[in-house]
């Protein structure tokens, strides 16, 4: 598998949050349309995802597990 190195200064893409939580790209774009998934914004006609909000998501799911 390719490494990728995800920047922390600008907004991630779709394929950089997919590879980030090693899900398909269009799993993604299907959490999106079902409300689910990290946080997302439309920027122009992109999708764009803010690092801390995509690791903040990942924190609430392993709350989520426990309870």
């Amino acid at each position: 598998m390719e490494t990728i190195e995800l920047p922390e200064n600008r907004l991630w893409t779709v394929e950089e949050v997919a590879y980030y939580l090693g899900v398909p790209v269009q799993t993604v774009y299907s959490w999106r349309g079902q409300g689910r998934g990290p946080c997302g914004r439309r920027v122009g006609k992109r999708l764009r995802f803010r690092p801390e909000d995509v690791r903040k998501w990942v924190s609430s799911l392993s709350t989520e597990v426990a309870s």
